[in-house]
């Protein structure tokens, strides 16, 4: 589980610089990536949630 939690740090430090350093001038574009960002972010915790019951089933 841990190297998981790791994953999950890095992308939400990216998350974070993107914001703060890397936004790009268009607004509608931004709102995309965020948006892209923030499905990303949500898939990988349903998966974390995921392998986390199916190691509680066993």
């Amino acid at each position: 589980m841990k190297p998981q939690l790791i994953v999950f740090a890095v992308l939400i430090a990216a998350y974070i610089i993107y914001n703060f350093f890397f936004q790009i001038a268009d607004d509608k574009t931004n709102t995309a990536i965020n948006i892209g960002f923030g499905s990303i972010l949500f898939g990988y915790i349903s998966f974390m949630a995921y392998s986390l019951l199916k190691k509680m089933k066993k």
